[in-house]
């Protein structure tokens, strides 16, 4: 708290005259930030003597928005991306904590390598950040050092990766889920089974096919379907938690409700790409450009993950945000052309769209791009809520203003997506990092201040 010239006290930031969205109702209010955390909200026209005072009126106050699936490639592929340039896409479009995954180089296996990531990135993060460890058939050993280090969870790739990373078989799945329920923390899997897709690759390359529909044909819903049965399968025993990340079809969907229901411990994520595209027309039209594993599907897989969205099957929407080079990802043959491409800078507007279009209320937004994530993950309420003593995180969002998504303008290294040219209504204005103002209608204002965030310990 710092002082004026007649000495009254001053705190750091205020937030007035705006509407405050939480999961469950919105009220206007005034949101005072000291410190890094939030010291008081209190009725509109309440003040307090700040540094800086925004005037929120017309705008609705979100808690931070969480993207619990980025790859922000440090160390070791920064010519993809680095901690710099991702952070600040994040800044841009409204996200204020990014999750980042860990098949890197050298991959994050161990407290050694958490540690130079976390160092690369502390010095360069425009937002705050979470660490995931890999599981490898390699490190089962080092599962409850990785807890002990600090990562925020961890992630097993059942397929392939990019990067090649091995996949643990069977037998060290489930040994490394009894070890991950011991620490307490929650493990994700990239569920696709990898002997379906090598059988029908292999058959659509003997037929000739390096169309891109062909990418869509060797990954067909049943792989990811049996792997996210499998993996629930293996968690059972030890009760693990366990989440699925970038969930694609309507069988995963079913899978995950019924397990829900049977209450195990099971959560997952979807990513806009799979609400809002289809991935037939897309493919064609796109081509490789809307590569991605899994894939893009057609539009009744899409709407069976807004089913679920809806009935709380689906916990939390992500961006699975995955950049390469232009040279890695445009090839006219399928086969040939790397998966992934940009997406945290763009998750924002595209789901204040759907808001817009009546596909999802505000408060439905922060339930599955604020609260869930931040729960999931170990960081409530520290981070995903507006409430007294919860970091000054906020994403500050006119649901008047328009634009349109143009990829040469993406703060990523990567200027590729399948969402260029689109019309969005709804857009972020102010980025705000416990309390520091980061981004504000538009433009990046800020220093890199993003700080390293580890789970909170579970109260016994």
């Amino acid at each position: 708290m710092n002082e004026n010239h007649v000495g009254i006290e001053l705190v750091d930031l205020v937030v007035k005259g705006g509407i405050l969205v939480t999961s469950s109702y919105m009220v206007r209010a005034t949101i005072v930030i000291d410190n890094g955390k939030i010291v008081s909200i209190c009725s509109d026209g309440a003040t307090s003597d700040a540094e800086r005072v925004i005037d929120a009126a017309g705008l609705h106050v979100l808690p931070g928005i969480i993207d619990g699936h980025v790859h922000f490639r440090e160390p070791g592929l920064t010519y993809k991306e680095d901690f710099g340039s991702g952070s600040i896409g994040a800044a841009a479009g409204g996200v204020t904590f990014v999750i980042d995954m860990p098949n890197v180089n050298p991959p994050t296996s161990d407290p050694v390598s958490l540690k130079q990531k976390v160092e690369l990135a502390s010095s360069k993060s425009y937002v705050d950040f979470g660490i995931i460890g890999v599981i490898l058939p390699t490190n089962l050993n080092q599962i409850t050092s990785l807890a002990e280090a600090g990562v925020i969870g961890y992630k097993i790739f059942m397929g392939e990766t990019i990067g090649g990373l091995p996949s643990p078989n069977d037998g060290e799945i489930i040994e490394a889920f009894q070890r991950v329920a011991k620490t307490g923390l929650r493990v994700g899997v990239h569920a696709e089974n990898r002997a379906i897709i090598d059988h029908l690759t292999k058959k659509l390359k003997n037929e000739g096919r390096i169309d891109p529909l062909a990418h869509l044909e060797s990954r067909p819903a049943i792989a990811e379907a049996e792997a996210v049965q499998r993996a629930i399968l293996f968690e059972k025993p030890f009760r693990t938690k366990l989440h699925i990340y970038h969930m694609s079809s309507k069988e995963a969907v079913e899978i995950v409700r019924r397990a829900k229901h049977d209450g195990l411990p099971v959560s997952c994520e979807t990513c806009p790409h799979y609400l809002l595209l289809d991935g037939v027309e897309g493919l064609t039209k796109l081509g490789s450009l809307l590569k991605m594993n899994p894939p893009v599907r057609t539009k009744e897989h899409g709407e069976a993950l807004w089913r679920g969205l809806k009935d709380g099957t689906v916990d939390a929407i992500a961006t699975d945000h995955s950049p390469h080079t232009r040279e890695e990802k445009l090839k006219p043959n399928i086969w040939e052309a790397i998966a992934g491409f940009p997406g945290v800078e763009t998750l924002v507007p595209l789901m204040l769209t759907q808001v817009n279009d009546g596909r999802l209320s505000l408060t439905e937004l922060v339930k599955v791009m604020c609260e869930n994530p931040a729960r999931l993950w170990g960081v409530y309420p520290k981070k995903g809520t507006i409430r007294v003593g919860s970091d000054g995180d906020l994403t500050i969002i006119d649901l008047r203003e328009e634009s349109v998504i143009k990829a040469e303008n993406l703060h990523s290294k990567s200027k590729l997506t399948p969402f260029d040219g689109f019309k969005v209504k709804g857009m972020p204005v102010y980025t705000i990092v416990r309390g520091n103002i980061m981004m504000e209608h538009g433009e990046i204002v800020g220093k890199p201040k993003g700080e390293w965030v580890r789970p909170i310990p579970e109260e016994v």
